[in-house]
């Protein structure tokens, strides 16, 4: 089973999937910090510690990038509530600014989303889209805690996980339901066994407190950051608990901060089937029409599964995950119809591709980690636990939403934390800033995955003055450097020259 992911990270391997082209002391104790959405105690100034930068090297997230990046690891507190209970090593990854040192502004930090994704694979692939930022920013990110380089969390083998994914998402049966949440209480035991103490402490509340750390070692009075998808929620947070330390913040792709687990789950049925949906009117198709041949596709999937040129059998989850892929991007969308072809015809070959690509999964049968970072953080994150008597009863709305999509998110929220081995902290993130200087919150009218309706609420939650709202209409998952000079010149303009746009201004 795998959660929709959201984030940058994916959505920039569908392309590759698919071949388309001071003062920190003093400010310490003045965040506006009610402990709704955190576990401990404000950040205290950084221990005194000298980032020790050098080459990077080759990591199970990919190769060692070139040029001029360097990797460094900033130890942090594991419970900031109890820092004498050691500390923790984040890895970075940083590119310095390219033009003169009177040019530069600072550091900007980049978090792609997930949670879960890897900042120290995925910023070099994303710097030729900031070239102008670059010149004036070093730029900089960072694996979060309990993701890839910084103490990473692996539940389950390659075999294990391979295993999983014969086990249905959408159970038609008692026997399929036990299989189903027997898998989610066994993926919980390997995060709980792989992980140890750290499972209590990867909440977003803490990896925003890691960031203002982060903040004062490199030298920034206040933080510049650029947060795409689960980015912008670690953003809304930070500046929530460190208003005052507020630079200039960019979210793109906005997750609802006022949802829970059910309203994320929600959210996700109407954005993913509102693009499929433009999807098909894209390729001439009544949307409803066309709908219903993709679910008697799934049906038909579901009671007897594809054959592949690999040997492997396309189920019905690997189907709907394959359809999900392609959605990231509207540049992929000519594939999708490829691969829908082709399993109309019985070859579930492309779609088991685009399947292995969302799961991270490469032709030798090793998994990424993403999917396990990313459930260990937000089931940290998300105290609601649907029971599976209110799954049942959310299905009918679900299917409602998204007859292809709507099944296997509603199962989703009973079955993703499903017997957690630790509870969760808060229903919703609390990212109320007060007294900030303007964030500027970008949101997209075709976004899958973080429909545009979050970024509304994000704008309003961040408070009157604060959240500055830009709109996109567009497809795919998030805005900036997918297509629009009048987003890309917005965001720039705003990041390198302080200028805050109108509040509402649309880019169509």
């Amino acid at each position: 089973m795998a959660r929709f992911t959201r984030g940058a990270a994916l959505a920039a391997a569908v392309l590759l999937v698919t071949g388309c082209s001071g003062g920190a002391d003093d400010r310490a104790g003045d965040e506006a910090d009610d402990g709704k959405a955190s576990s401990s105690s404000p950040a205290p100034p950084a221990p005194p510690q000298k980032l020790d930068w050098g080459r990077c090297k080759a990591t199970s997230e990919g190769p060692a990038p070139g040029g001029d990046w360097q990797c460094a690891t900033l130890k942090v507190p594991l419970d900031y509530a109890n820092p004498d209970d050691g500390t923790i090593g984040l890895a970075l990854i940083r590119s310095k600014a390219t033009g003169s040192a009177d040019e530069r502004l600072g550091s900007l930090l980049f978090n792609f989303g997930g949670p879960g994704g890897s900042g120290v694979s995925m910023l070099p692939s994303y710097a030729g889209l900031t070239s102008d930022l670059h010149k004036r920013y070093d730029l900089v990110s960072w694996d979060p805690r309990g993701v890839a380089g910084s103490e990473g969390v692996r539940c389950r083998s390659d075999k294990e996980i391979q295993t999983g994914e014969s086990v249905d998402a959408t159970p038609d049966d008692a026997t399929e339901e036990t299989a189903f949440f027997q898998d989610a209480a066994d993926f919980g035991a390997g995060c709980e066994k792989a992980a140890g103490k750290l499972l209590s402490h990867v909440s977003t509340a803490e990896t925003a407190r890691d960031m203002d750390l982060m903040r004062q070692v490199l030298g920034d009075d206040e933080l510049h950051y650029f947060g795409i998808s689960y980015g912008t929620e670690l953003g809304g947070v930070y500046a929530h608990l460190f208003p005052r330390n507020v630079g200039r913040l960019v979210l793109d792709a906005v997750v609802d901060p006022t949802a829970d687990t059910v309203g994320h789950a929600r959210n996700q049925a109407l954005g993913f089937q509102r693009a499929l949906d433009n999807y098909l009117k894209s390729t001439g198709q009544d949307p409803e029409a066309g709908t219903r041949k993709i679910e008697k596709l799934l049906e038909r999937i579901d009671a007897k599964p594809l054959a592949t040129t690999s040997g492997r059998e396309l189920t019905q989850t690997l189907a709907t995950t394959g359809i999900v892929l392609p959605l990231y991007s509207e540049r992929s969308w000519p594939t999708l119809t490829s691969a829908l072809d082709a399993a109309e015809d019985g070859d579930g070959t492309e779609l088991l591709a685009l399947a292995d690509g969302y799961n991270e999964r490469d032709p030798s049968g090793r998994y990424g980690t993403t999917t396990h970072s990313q459930r260990v953080i937000s089931c940290l994150d998300q105290k609601q636990r649907p029971s599976v008597r209110e799954t049942r009863r959310l299905l009918p709305e679900f299917r409602e939403i998204s007859p292809v999509f709507g099944e296997f998110l509603g199962w989703d929220t009973a079955g993703w934390c499903h017997d957690w081995p630790v509870p969760g902290l808060t229903d919703s993130p609390e990212v109320s800033a007060p007294g900030a200087a303007p964030v500027l919150v970008v949101g997209n009218t075709g976004d899958p995955a973080t429909p545009y309706e979050g970024a509304r609420k994000m704008a309003a939650e961040l408070g009157e003055d604060v959240g500055v709202m830009l709109t996109w209409k567009g497809e795919g998952h998030g805005a900036y450097g997918s297509g629009s000079d009048c987003v890309d010149s917005t965001v720039n303009a705003y990041l390198l020259d302080g200028t805050v746009p109108k509040d509402g201004k649309v880019c169509a």
